[in-house]
């Protein structure tokens, strides 16, 4: 198999931005950075210069994260949806027409939904409740490790 393309550098800082922004570490500076700024209030006065400060601050990280993180979302949904095109083309008696459906119209994607809300109905009016995994595809039990196991593990 041949080695996948290199991502640009915007997709590799979306990546990375996006990752580290939902950290707790990154919510915890958040935080200490409003702390800061409201602790500083009464040396400022509360001036309007001091209010400035955090609205210009948050307005520009807030703007910047907008695009990073839709740049980021719509990468991952994207190869979401190839993977689940793989998977309609690889099962047998799938329905290939169902290949790219995130391209159709409201109206469309509306009728698709409607026809498989109807087969659900009818499948559950026939035999009652949703069937559960087939037991034959679970994986095999994980073998539980002993007290003595767990200690050297951790």
């Amino acid at each position: 198999m041949s080695r996948p393309a290199a991502r640009s550098a915007f997709a590799r800082f979306a990546a990375a931005t996006s990752h580290v922004a939902g950290r707790p570490a990154a919510f915890s500076i958040a935080v200490l950075v409003v702390l800061a700024w409201a602790v500083t209030g009464p040396l400022f006065g509360f001036s309007d210069t001091w209010q400035l400060v955090i609205n210009t601050g948050t307005t520009i990280v807030t703007f910047l994260m907008v695009f990073l993180i839709q740049s980021t979302q719509n990468r991952d949904a994207a190869a979401v949806q190839i993977k689940l095109d793989e998977l309609i083309h690889a099962v047998r008696g799938a329905q290939d027409a169902l290949l790219d459906s995130e391209e159709l119209d409201d109206e469309a994607l509306d009728r698709m939904h409607a026809r498989y809300v109807a087969l659900a109905e009818r499948a559950r009016a026939a035999g009652g409740d949703v069937p559960g995994p087939d037991p034959a595809l679970a994986a095999p039990p994980r073998r539980q490790r002993g007290r003595r196991e767990r200690r050297r593990t951790r």
